[in-house]
């Protein structure tokens, strides 16, 4: 099945889910609430259809925004102060050197398209607000036009406050659970947490809105009696928290529809299922959108065969006698990781292009500088790069009782997800700080190496970035990787003790070629603490 297909299905079918719930929430609102506070009691059948049909293309606009807004990791964007000085830095190169196209250029391109995706967005809900609170809070079916701003007003206010609540707390990223529950259980364990932040949201912008009312006329407040501003006071609040329950329930259903595991296999017993059961999942890792929904469902199916035990007929394809499969699903779960490394690396080190980027360095804060970027957006696939890590060691621990043709060691991948998965801890490891040798540069090996020093870079950068968020990031990469690497080293510990102690360690696990990030040496030294249980 195309990406295109498994986007639109999940799109339907979240349209068909809100539909009904936004719907049973309307007519309760409209009939059971409503009804007892409106002085007409046959309000305008048509204004009545009026109203619904505008409810309706409110939350079809919000929902289409939310969707296009969605996105499995947390892409960057520019702020106010980051734009201008970008407009600047652009202005000035297209002066002086007549050039733009450059690596700082397209990430400034791209995070301001990013910033103008969230513009939109809050725009959209305000519009959407002003629909829905009208269509929803007008009980007496009566257009009149100071009654009909004031509760548009108050839309804008509802919808405003919930873009950009949605937008400052980075809601629209996909989190993507590990353990799948039934749909209908996972829709129905978010409905107290929705319900909670409606009336939040209602609350705040409830008080927002009447400080707003207090600055404009209202004809209605000097003929009304307490009673009956009273009952207006209520009408709206009730109407504003169902606008706003709706909201979060549409949230909610997108993300528990847009996550929901998809199986990347034929039926089994079928045909395909018995010849090659595993090339539309190795097609989906393969040729998908890097960074779309559909390869991350992708890996996320691949993870939970290579981790449990209830798919145990994919995963026993995985190692078919020629071993091509097992070294392609390796192979598209270690190239996350070697990218988490790289970008570690260039981050840490710096280059030597932004160096000699006089406008650059001029005009970029002071706080803020194009490393500390390429850091935060290294762990942008942190989903992505702790499923690898999972599914490769999960793969290779369970190849010690399942391989029968041997193919994880005969492929050479055994040494591979090894060395890259150490590549990658040392790499994380110096973002936190943490040195990456020996407290004593002189220490000897039993094999009588002694062990070079790397120069992480960049200490001082690394110092204050302790209460960041990219330090919770990194601590937990760290804690997915070692992880990773006692699974592995659990059921090999045996022949690897053996390996060290005959000096043959870096034969059998390490590869020959050049490491990621550190040296040979000391992805052995690394290894060697796994080994002792000693790695922290």
């Amino acid at each position: 099945m195309s990406p295109e297909i498994v986007v639109k299905n999940r799109w339907l079918g979240f349209l068909i889910w809100q539909s009904i719930s936004s719907t049973s929430l309307f007519f309760l609102h409209k009939t059971l609430i409503l009804s007892l506070f409106s002085s007409s009691k046959n309000p305008s059948f048509l204004l009545s259809i009026f109203f619904f049909v505008s409810f309706h293309l409110s939350l079809l606009l919000l929902s289409l925004s939310l969707f296009l807004l969605s996105s499995p990791q947390p892409d960057p964007a520019a702020s106010a102060p980051d734009l201008a000085r970008g407009l600047l830095r652009l202005l000035l190169k297209s002066v002086v050197a007549r050039s733009s196209a450059d690596l700082s250029t397209a990430d400034f391109r791209r995070r301001a398209a990013k910033s103008l995706s969230f513009l939109t967005f809050v725009i959209l809900s305000g519009i959407s607000g002003f629909l829905s609170v009208v269509s929803v809070c007008d009980g007496d079916g009566l257009l009149d036009a100071t009654r009909f701003f004031r509760l548009g007003l108050r839309g804008i206010v509802l919808g405003i406050l919930f873009g950009v609540d949605y937008v400052c707390r980075k809601r629209w990223v996909l989190v993507f659970p590990i353990i799948q529950r039934p749909l209908f259980f996972s829709f129905k364990m978010g409905l107290p947490s929705s319900l909670r932040q409606a009336l939040k949201l209602s609350s705040a912008a409830y008080l927002i809105s009447t400080v707003l009312m207090l600055f404009l006329p209202d004809p209605f407040q000097l003929k009304s009696t307490i009673r009956q501003l009273l009952v207006q006071q209520i009408t709206i609040y009730l109407g504003t928290s169902v606008v706003s329950f709706c909201w979060e329930l549409s949230h909610h259903l997108l993300q528990v529809l847009l996550t929901r595991r998809f199986i990347f296999a034929p039926p089994q017993g079928s045909a395909a299922a018995e010849t090659n059961p595993s090339e539309p999942l190795l097609a989906a890792l393969e040729q998908s959108t890097p960074r779309s929904i559909f390869q991350y469902l992708a890996y996320l199916d691949l993870c939970m065969v290579c981790e449990n035990n209830v798919d145990t007929w994919r995963r026993a394809a995985f190692f078919e006698e020629t071993g091509e499969t097992y070294r392609r699903v390796v192979s598209a779960c270690l190239r996350p990781l070697e990218q988490l490394t790289s970008r570690i690396a260039e981050g840490l080190e710096g280059s030597s292009a932004e160096k000699s980027d006089l406008f650059s360095q001029q005009l970029s804060s002071p706080m803020v500088t194009h490393v500390d970027l390429r850091l935060h957006e290294a762990f942008n696939d942190f989903q992505l790069c702790a499923w690898s890590a999972r599914t490769v060691a999960s793969l290779t621990a369970r190849s010690r009782g399942e391989d029968r043709f041997g193919v994880a060691q005969l492929t050479g991948c055994n040494a591979a997800v090894v060395s890259t998965l150490l590549s990658c801890l040392l790499a994380v490891e110096a973002c936190l700080g943490k040195k990456t040798s020996p407290q004593s540069p002189h220490l000897l090996s039993p094999t009588n190496i002694r062990w070079a020093t790397v120069n992480t870079g960049r200490r001082e950068f690394v110092g204050k970035k302790r209460d960041n968020t990219l330090h919770g990031k990194a601590y937990v990469m760290a804690d997915v990787l070692r992880t990773s690497i006692y699974e592995i080293v659990s059921p090999f510990h045996e022949e690897m003790q053996k390996c060290a102690k005959a000096a043959i360690l870096d034969k059998d696990w390490i590869i020959k070629s050049k490491a990621l990030y550190s040296t040979r040496e000391i992805l052995v030294h690394k290894l060697s603490l796994f080994l002792d249980f000693r790695a922290n």
